[in-house]
């Protein structure tokens, strides 16, 4: 994997010097020409953590300068989410709380228009955009799991065990979603789309990889991954079906039949087993929890809604 093409001024300069033989980023300033520009900065020094470029030198994972701009973007980046969020008080018991304030989340669903209305290049084109998570699928949270008290850690472990194929690489999620893009006709190779990919898409992995790299963040890392898997089992079947009405490979329909009852379980060990057991602990991180399953919820509303609006489907 190659570094992306740039998409503005502070891209393309800490790209010349990640591939340069110094890597010298010191004298760059966080001077974002735009979001787009702010973001695949952000998403190019997040990935140096997963499995790294072709092009750069391994040894800038850990570069000051380097993690000195991508603290810079990053918390920009954090101010905003945090903007857009406001506190809530759950109901108790916690997981009716929470279960409840997902259910109340009412934005547009790409996976009814699929279902329904989509046509075969609409539905190629999400899944090059989705391709950006689902092929290193639940890396993200896998951060989280020494971070955790031991029932927690213990619940995450389950779900994970399952998100990694239950220790058969050929059930691995990740790989049954590449199997599915090879049979579709498109590349399966890490991040092949993602210099194609909207700055929504951008976002929704930054912040996968913010709450995930981040102990302080823990909690919302696994507030995000509840509202993932909460909302996830009933979009899959609408998915399926409308890959089905598409006559599109099977491989790829599959993917989405193996989450339509994998996530029905995932969901109840998320909000019930993982954040439970970690709130029961650390009642104070109720609120980072909330805060992680609205930034899951809003950023795929927005993203929805991008695709919904540029498919002219309103």
């Amino acid at each position: 994997m190659l570094l992306p093409k740039a998409r503005g001024e502070l891209s393309e300069a800490l790209f010349d010097a990640l591939r340069s033989d110094t890597g010298e980023v010191g004298s760059l300033r966080p001077e974002p020409t735009d979001n787009d520009d702010a973001q695949i900065a952000l998403w190019t020094m997040y990935e140096l953590h997963y499995a790294g470029f072709e092009d750069v030198d391994d040894e800038l994972e850990w570069n000051p300068d380097v993690l000195r701009l991508r603290r810079s973007l990053e918390q920009d980046f954090e101010a905003g989410l945090r903007a857009r969020h406001t506190e809530t008080t759950l109901d108790e018991p916690f997981a009716e709380g929470l279960f409840a304030y997902i259910a109340d989340h009412d934005g547009p669903s790409l996976a009814a228009y699929v279902q329904r209305k989509a046509d075969r290049e609409q539905v190629l084109e999400l899944l090059r955009h989705r391709s950006i998570y689902h092929l290193k699928e639940s890396d993200p949270v896998a951060w989280s799991v020494p971070r955790l008290p031991t029932a927690p850690k213990a619940a995450l472990m389950e779900l994970q065990y399952d998100e990694f194929g239950g220790g058969d690489p050929n059930r691995l999620h990740a790989h049954l979603f590449a199997l599915g893009l090879e049979a579709s006709g498109l590349r399966a190779d890490p991040f092949a789309y993602i210099d194609d990919v909207p700055v929504e898409i951008l976002e929704l992995n930054n912040a996968m990889s913010l709450f995930g790299l981040h102990r302080r963040l823990r909690a919302a890392s696994l507030g995000h991954l509840a509202a993932f898997e909460a909302t996830s089992s009933l979009p899959s079947r609408r998915m399926a079906q409308g890959l089905a009405r598409l006559e599109l490979p099977q491989e790829m329909i599959a993917y989405y039949e193996e989450h339509v009852e994998a996530d029905a379980v995932h969901e109840q060990l998320a909000v019930r087993t993982i954040c439970g057991a970690l709130v029961a602990e650390e009642p104070q991180l109720v609120d980072d929890v909330v805060f992680g399953a609205y930034t899951c919820l809003d950023l795929e509303d927005r993203y929805a809604a991008r695709m919904l609006d540029e498919w002219d489907a309103a």
